[in-house]
């Protein structure tokens, strides 16, 4: 295995976590039925968006030309690097707010860690990492809590503001979208492959390379008009969180198998067997609801569940938009941003041709 700075004196950080990334979220069947016993306080009319629909972050109307967009993601090491740990956790928590069509201005750190088992040094390069996307960013990390804990863990809460009128749903897809995604997949077939020791160094750049691009286009994306919803891929992967879109939108989705991004290698290696546990519970909770033509093989299953983390967005726009969407991803950096599937009248569901 090739990682940047290994340090080989101290523990990998890897080795101390059970899951690493966003493969650390509870499986979606189990969330579902955890859910299902809590019990819900009536939303004031101010809360735009709240938990209805799993959406990427919550947001309040402050007044007529602004909303709070609020959101906390955090996670254990998905590789060892703890600078790249710390980079990876801020990147993917601060996409929620560009899910949202949000601008991110504030964050908080969240901080827990093994004090008996990383040096003070390890810990620091963690959260320099985070400080270094959050500048990255155009934000501070104002505060945050810290506590002792048997794993690393290691995030954010991020704030960001909106215009009311340009929050960006994810129940807000339309019958005859187009979907685009803007990431290619494949990040936990990259880090199941870190465990197993046969990522070499030419994926390890790539993974870091796309789980600390920022997904900037959101805010700009957020403004087209003909873009009607807008979510991050992330822990249960590319269908799980398409679901979620045709769920809250009560519509159905098709995808193009053939036309989704992949990160260089991530079929070879997932056919090889380094396949997250998270992608098989994916599919447990949610396959179901997904039917696959014939041609779509097993190891394609395993990369459409496959968690990312720190994902890219997927956007579902009018048909005259699409150009526009590209031409965004294309100028913020997101070559590999591609049409891969429509929205349709049906029930919810989706549908993956070969």
């Amino acid at each position: 295995m090739a990682e940047s700075t290994q340090r080989e004196h101290e523990v990998r950080l890897t080795s101390l976590a059970h899951g690493g990334g966003c493969g650390c979220k509870i499986a979606p069947g189990v969330l579902s039925e955890i859910l299902r016993s809590t019990r819900h306080f009536p939303a004031p009319p101010a809360l735009l968006v709240g938990i209805e629909t799993s959406d990427d972050a919550a947001v309040y109307r402050i007044n007529d030309s602004q909303a709070l967009v609020a959101t906390t993601d955090f996670f254990m090491p998905v590789v060892d690097d703890p600078h790249d740990f710390g980079r990876i956790a801020a990147t993917n928590a601060i996409s929620d707010v560009y899910a949202m069509g949000g601008t991110p201005i504030m964050a908080l750190a969240l901080v827990g860690m093994p004090v008996d088992k990383l040096s003070p040094e390890t810990i620091g390069k963690i959260l320099a990492g985070g400080e270094a996307v959050c500048a990255e960013a155009g934000i501070p990390i104002a505060g945050g809590h810290s506590i002792d804990s048997v794993e690393p863990i290691y995030g954010l809460v991020v704030m960001g503001l909106v215009h009311p009128d340009r929050v960006r749903r994810n129940r807000d897809a339309r019958a005859g979208d187009v979907l685009v995604l803007g990431k290619p997949l494949g990040v936990g077939v990259y880090s199941a492959a870190i465990k197993k020791g046969t990522l070499d160094a030419y994926g390890y750049r790539q993974m870091i390379a796309s789980t600390t691009q920022l997904n900037t286009p959101g805010k700009t994306l957020g403004e087209l008009d003909g873009v009607h919803a807008i979510t991050d891929v992330t822990g249960f992967g590319l269908l799980g969180h398409l679901l979620e879109m045709c769920r809250g939108s009560g519509l159905t989705a098709t995808i193009d198998m053939a036309h989704v991004p992949l990160l260089p290698g991530v079929a070879a290696l997932a056919e090889a067997g380094a396949v997250t546990g998270a992608s098989k519970r994916n599919w447990a909770g949610y396959g179901h609801e997904v039917t696959l033509d014939a041609g779509v093989s097993a190891v394609q299953q395993a990369l459409l569940t496959d968690p990312q983390t720190s994902g890219g967005l997927l956007v579902s726009c009018a048909p005259e938009a699409v150009d526009a969407v590209l031409a965004v991803f294309r100028r913020e950096g997101f070559g590999h941003a591609a049409v891969v599937g429509v929205m349709k009248e049906g029930v919810a569901g989706v549908s993956v041709t070969a």
